[in-house]
């Protein structure tokens, strides 16, 4: 599934559907049969007098007048909620939200709505800057930092809470796309930050080389996967930013500068996971290793079993991740390692096929959809287009399974369980180049929670990266919350990048990173927010149980801000104790001395005053 930044132009065209009658109308004539019970009816001809009429007066002039007159309203009424009813353009998945009218105005012609990939934050601007040159770049900061104009640095828009996003204004870089140099000696290339990664690995597998390792999927820009702290899998293996051996920024406050371990090394290791938030990244040079194959082997096991064994898993394999099943002892492990000259593609044949794995996961999935028939349910899909079963992948099917029901627990246990048959029925290996292999299907639309936290190191685990696993399970099923699955585990190395939530001086120090999440997969208003609340409720638990005992902390693309105020200081008095905001602040204030760079969720989470 590709996924991007959603730029929305203004919409011109009006929806037509003249055999269909305007909910205004139901309301103003009572004669007409309404499909919204909860619409109150309207009665806009009052009696003119409180004493009871004589039986059949004749009428006056004057009641007459009087009648006409109401007529008139009534009509004018009915006319002008027509025209509003057909003024608004509803998309055409909308129309359940037909009721909040003004949310759905024409936009103006310079308008833009920018929507992240999830959906769950969206703001509107007049400015939104595409660049295509660093000259044009350059101007652009010159030019906002003169008028204080806003223009936040935006990606791909994967980020799910919408770090990206300031409605002032913001640029993107998706034009400046080009490898500037390989350096096939060294290993290393130099490209600008518009590339999203998988164009990067395109670019240079030609010279035989890769990057070191890949987060769960390949559209985000180099730029913003640096600048969030993003991570792959691998406790040998640090986080992203530890690719980046030097990087071009553009600021308002001191112009193009070009900062690395050897010029400027303390604002380099500080900038290098910078949130965006000292300039706009334009050029990074990143350190390559050679192209390989990988082996991966998936298996199924047990939490008991992988305690025995953790230790020897961490250090064997060279990627490693576990994802857990809530309400079931299934732990899928899934490892990746350089192809041996021994492996033979004999050993590779699975045990099922394909279907077979999905026969257990489309049986829940028929009998669902004729337990629930007759329930209004808007997926992702309309009556219309809505694809055969056969064609579904298995997250499409989990997706569309969760949308009978997204918040019954019991429906939730069912897709788990039979996620937990479909994983035991996909045992097996398969060999892969490693920007192939190291990618992971997410699913559909989501929220997301992901915690960093320190695991001991690799000769020593400390074991509380299992022990943080088995107290959200013990959580989750006392509050019988309905988590879907898979709860995902994976391991780094520690980072130098200041800001990175894997930040250590200690090379041998390692740690694990943990998602929770909730699936979106529907466009009913009102059935996402539901989701939405039941979530951070789900997110709450954690914080307020776990976060504190285990020092975690959570991802830069996946922290979302507080609304109330002692929360929100209570955020901030956490990330002083992990991160030196201090010295990123005072960069900030010499580096965008207007903070044209910023927006809502940098102030909130590092105020300047």
């Amino acid at each position: 599934m590709f996924r991007s930044l959603k730029l929305k132009r203004p919409l011109h065209s009006f929806l037509n559907n003249n055999n269909q009658t305007p909910h205004f109308l139901y309301s103003l004539n009572p004669l007409i049969s309404s499909p919204y019970p909860q619409t109150p009816k309207l009665n806009l001809i009052r009696p003119f007098s409180s004493s009871p009429p004589p039986s059949d007066p004749p009428l006056s002039s004057t009641s007459s007048s009087e009648l006409r007159k109401y007529l008139g309203y009534s009509a004018l009424l009915l006319t002008c909620a027509a025209a509003t009813y057909y003024s608004f353009p509803f998309p055409e998945n909308a129309k359940h939200k037909k009721a909040q009218l003004f949310r759905y105005a024409p936009l103006p012609v310079d308008l833009h709505s920018i929507v992240n990939w999830s959906g769950t934050h969206e703001v509107q601007t007049r400015v939104f800057h595409q660049p295509e040159s660093l000259d044009q770049l350059e101007q652009i900061v010159n030019e906002c930092n003169e008028k204080k104009q806003k223009i936040r640095p935006v990606g791909s828009g994967l980020s799910p809470n919408g770090i990206g996003l300031a409605r002032g204004g913001m640029v993107n870089l998706a034009l400046m796309d080009k490898v500037l140099e390989v350096d096939k000696v060294k290993k290393t290339v130099r490209v600008q930050a518009g590339m999203r990664v998988q164009q990067v690995v395109d670019e240079i597998k030609g010279f035989g080389l890769t990057l070191q390792n890949f987060a769960s999927i390949r559209e985000q820009q180099i730029g913003g996967i640096v600048q969030v702290g993003a991570h792959g899998t691998g406790a040998k293996l640090p986080p992203i930013d530890e690719q980046v051996i030097s990087m071009k920024l553009v600021t308002p406050g001191k112009g193009t500068i070009e900062i690395s371990k050897d010029k400027d090394p303390e604002l380099f290791y500080l900038a290098r996971c910078g949130l965006g938030a000292f300039g706009v990244v334009a050029e990074v040079t990143l350190q390559c290793v050679e192209r390989q194959e990988l082996v991966e082997h998936t298996y199924v096991s047990t939490l008991a079993e992988i305690k025995k064994k953790h230790k020897k898993l961490l250090n064997d394999n060279k990627h490693v991740k576990y994802l857990y099943i809530p309400y079931t002892d299934t732990v899928v492990v899934v490892t990746c390692n350089p192809v041996s000259k021994w492996w033979g593609s004999n050993k590779f044949k699975p045990k099922y096929t394909s279907d077979e794995a999905l026969q257990p996961i489309r049986n829940l999935y028929k009998s669902s959809k004729d337990k629930y028939r007759g329930q209004i349910v808007t997926t992702s899909s309309t009556v219309e287009d809505e694809p055969k079963m056969s064609d579904l992948s298995f997250t499409e099917l989990r997706d569309e399974l969760i949308a009978l029901d997204p918040l019954n627990k019991d429906h939730i246990k069912k897709i788990n369980e039979a996620e937990a048959e479909f994983w035991k029925r996909s045992e097996g290996y398969r060999v892969g180049w490693s920007d192939e292999i190291l990618g992971f299907d997410c699913g559909g639309q989501q929220w997301v929670s992901e915690t960093c936290f320190p695991a001991g190191t690799l000769s020593k685990p400390n074991m509380k990266d299992l022990q943080y696993i088995e107290d959200v399970m013990r959580l989750i099923e006392k509050e019988e919350i309905p988590a879907p699955a898979p709860i995902e585990q994976r391991w780094t190395a520690s980072s130098k990048s200041l800001m990175s939530p894997a930040s250590s001086s200690s090379n041998d120090d390692i740690f694990s990173w943990v998602g929770i999440i909730m699936y979106l997969p529907t466009t009913d208003a009102r059935q996402r927010k539901k989701i939405t609340e039941e979530f951070f409720h789900y997110r709450h638990l954690t914080q307020a149980r776990l976060w504190d005992q285990y020092s975690a902390y959570e991802h830069w693309a996946k922290i979302e801000v507080p609304k109330d105020k002692d929360e929100l200081a209570a955020l901030q008095t956490r990330l002083r104790k992990r991160f030196p905001v201090d010295a990123f602040n005072k960069a900030r204030v010499e580096l965008d001395p207007n903070r044209i760079l910023s927006n809502a969720m940098l102030e909130k989470m590092f105020p300047l005053d």
